[in-house]
């Protein structure tokens, strides 16, 4: 019975994040199954293509690493998404697994980061984990990076789930925005911000959107709200129970493949 795990991430084309995030959520997947093998595949076209020119990296979709599962005999394959919610790119890898339902004796798909209300009170845990002591009068802004999906709203559940805290959760391409959250910090008397992804690498957005010195980076935006900043470009891949929850979820598609028989 030759298994695999299969681990999708949306991907990045910076080195060193994917290292910390990508690599080691990987490495721990792999010390922590060691029945299984664990193959790589990411969902961005665009990051696989950038990838293949600038460093003739070859890396997979979804379709691509189960055709290859699929020609080297693995029998049983539990794809687990690094993705934070069930939204556009999570359905990337629900629609290509659905070609080869008949080609496995098992096939699972686990859950991304947020799924259960559990997942949502370990994330939060995470953050706790990870994030800057804050001093009085200091907040934290988490960048999420929201989704034209209705899952969007997986952030809004977060953001109120923190409310008693203060820790704000902003989304790049969703609500809650910057603007509203700017408001917030300024009725709470909030002089000082501390920026981190809420996002598995600290890749294109953490670098450029939010922590750049350009005219309408979240910094920038921020400081000319009269609030001051400091960045910190770790991305929730790092983060030792992150990974943890990403594990719990395998352990519990596993225990499906099982009851299945």
């Amino acid at each position: 019975m030759k298994k695999a795990i299969l681990v999708v991430s949306f991907g990045t084309s910076y080195p060193e994040t994917r290292e910390k995030t990508i690599e080691a959520c990987e490495k721990r997947v792999a010390q922590e199954f060691p029945d299984y093998t664990v193959f790589r595949a990411f969902t961005s076209n665009k990051i696989i293509k950038k990838l293949k020119t600038r460093d003739n990296m070859h890396i997979n979709t979804p379709s691509q690493a189960l055709n290859q599962l699929k020609e080297l005999g693995y029998n049983e394959v539990i794809i687990q998404s690094l993705h934070i919610i069930s939204g556009g790119e999570f359905e990337k890898i629900t629609a290509q697994v659905e070609k080869f339902k008949q080609d496995f004796d098992s096939i699972i798909v686990s859950q991304p980061l947020l799924d259960s209300m559990s997942d949502y009170e370990k994330a939060i845990e995470a953050i706790r984990h990870q994030m800057p002591t804050l001093k009085e009068q200091e907040a934290l802004i988490l960048m999420g990076h929201g989704s034209k999906h209705h899952a969007f709203s997986a952030y809004a559940c977060l953001d109120h789930m923190l409310l008693n805290e203060p820790i704000y959760l902003c989304a790049v391409e969703s609500y809650p925005g910057l603007d509203q959250v700017i408001e917030r910090l300024q009725q709470a008397n909030i002089k000082k911000a501390h920026l981190m992804p809420f996002m598995l690498v600290a890749g294109d957005h953490a670098t450029n959107d939010m922590a750049s010195d350009d005219e309408d980076s979240w910094k920038s935006t921020l400081e000319q709200a009269g609030i001051q900043t400091e960045c910190h470009l770790q991305g929730l891949g790092e983060n030792p129970l992150i990974q943890a929850q990403f594990i719990d979820h395998i352990h519990t598609a596993i225990e499906r493949v099982k009851a299945r028989g």
